[in-house]
């Protein structure tokens, strides 16, 4: 199972929302080159870097956080927020990342990604489901759609797209606890695909049960922030 930190950066720092909302922001370190070199030296082989800034503008903003983190370590960055066009394609790209991840064009423009998965690859794209109620939302949160997450999924799947991650906003940034049915009932759906995890982890209790259900991976933010998880107790997973 992959262990995947999380860096949610804003104005080039390292920050937490709760439940997305953006009025709800907490600054960790204003340096999230420094958190990825700790994560890194713990161990960790992936990282999930997210320009919070971007996803709201729909454009990308932070490229110069992932730059430097791509140049500095070792971390097999994926990263979203605001990849809204090719040009913001290959700036993700060109700046250090493995992979990008895409939601709300997945959603509301089925022909660009396409054409985007035959330009730079499927494998280079994880699916960023973010739900509320089963329904995706997009533009950082601040939209709710009408296409439920295992109509996304099949969707993609059926494009070849290996990797997907899924996040309940209702359970984001506080510590409640992931959302274990609505998983298992993904991978119910859709047998053997690589889930990844994220919203809600608090403990390594959560762990290991999404492990136990099958997930492939999971994204892991305010539970080490807030110290609930340690880097000690992850070595296991790594």
């Amino acid at each position: 199972m992959d262990i995947i930190p999380a860096i949610d950066i804003i104005e080039g720092k390292c920050v937490r929302l709760s439940r997305g909302d953006y009025a709800q922001k907490k600054v960790y370190n204003e340096h999230p080159l420094e958190v990825a070199l700790k994560f890194e030296d713990a161990g960790i082989k992936r990282l999930h870097l997210v320009d919070l800034d971007g996803a709201k503008a729909g454009d990308v903003k932070n490229w110069k956080v992932l730059e430097k983190i791509a140049g500095k370590t070792r971390l097999s960055i994926d990263f979203s927020g605001g990849i809204s066009s090719k040009k913001n394609l290959d700036i993700t790209f060109n700046s250090g990342a493995a992979f990008a991840s895409i939601g709300s064009i997945a959603v509301q423009d089925e022909i660009t990604f396409t054409e985007w998965l035959y330009i730079y690859g499927s494998e280079k794209f994880i699916i960023g489901a973010d739900v509320k109620e089963e329904k995706i939302a997009v533009k950082g949160w601040t939209a709710l759609s009408d296409m439920l997450v295992s109509d996304l999924i099949k969707k993609y799947l059926g494009k070849d797209v290996k990797q997907f991650f899924c996040t309940d906003i209702s359970k984001d940034g506080i510590l409640a606890g992931p959302s274990f049915d609505l998983y298992g009932k993904i991978l119910a759906d859709n047998p053997g695909i690589y889930l990844i995890a994220s919203g809600g982890v608090a403990a390594l209790r959560d762990i290991k049960q999404l492990n136990e259900i099958g997930c492939s991976g999971v994204i892991i933010g305010k539970a080490l922030y807030e110290n609930r998880i340690t880097l000690t107790e992850l070595k296991p997973y790594l």
